[in-house]
């Protein structure tokens, strides 16, 4: 059975000029549903670690965990950190089928890869977003990653595939486990149907949020052996390490 929901079907019109605002009800003034003030107050991440994304005090460095041991994925993006209304939002998109909310986060997700491709990153081959076990699946009716990968490959006119990763382990729900427990929880949930596909290419991974990194690195690592030269992560948001403002 094919949960996940068919996109063009989603009814939105992003050419409405009198759109109101999705966060504050006010008129947008600009293209996209979210006016400039409720676009400017979301939680930016600005200062961030140059591998992980991992929220840090200043621009420039590298978290002590990603000096300590580089890992399998090259580099995350992730415009805005884990913080209000943003968490508010994804919940939303999420949990209460929120189907604008989420195109409007892929839009702004896709102005800022668009934004740092003209900055000198990299340029993907393919975007792969990130598989759902079975069993969530089904309770849940589709997968946030799965949408948020088709709208943003064609924001940005890159190809688009769920058929290269599956998931064949329903795990738990990652949340509330250490970064231990979540790397021990995905051992051998993910594989690769067709490697040769990804032979000598550089993919994006696409997710909603990276909390621990586990998940994005028991993927890449897959992958990476798979054949793949370099795998980045695009992610909405990411989580500050536990016990830090």
């Amino acid at each position: 059975m094919h949960c996940q929901p068919r996109l063009k079907q989603l009814v939105y019109n992003w050419l409405n000029n009198n759109q109101k605002c999705l966060l504050c009800d006010e008129p947008a003034e600009q293209l996209l549903p979210i006016c400039a003030a409720c676009e400017a107050e979301l939680p930016w991440l600005d200062e961030r670690c140059r591998v992980c994304a991992l929220p840090l005090p200043m621009r420039g460095l590298t978290c002590g965990q990603c000096s300590r041991r580089r890992p399998a994925f090259q580099q995350v993006e992730a415009p805005w950190h884990y913080g209000f209304p943003l968490d508010t939002l994804i919940s939303r998109f999420k949990h209460r089928q929120h189907w604008p909310l989420g195109r409007l986060l892929a839009q702004l997700l896709g102005n800022w890869l668009t934004h740092r491709f003209a900055e000198g990153l990299p340029r993907p081959a393919l975007l792969l977003p990130v598989p759902m076990g079975r069993q969530r699946l089904r309770q849940r009716g589709f997968n946030q990653a799965g949408m948020l990968a088709s709208w943003l490959g064609r924001q940005l006119n890159i190809a688009c595939t769920d058929q290269v990763l599956g998931r064949i382990r329903d795990t738990p729900a990652q949340q509330g486990l250490s970064a231990r427990a979540r790397q021990r929880n995905l051992r051998d949930a993910f594989v690769l149907p067709a490697p040769a596909t990804i032979d000598g290419l550089h993919l994006a991974l696409i997710d909603d949020v990276l909390t621990t990194g586990a998940t994005a690195q028991a993927v890449a690592t897959l992958l990476k052996a798979g054949g793949a030269a370099r795998v980045d992560v695009y992610c909405l948001a990411r989580t500050p390490k536990p016990g830090s403002a």
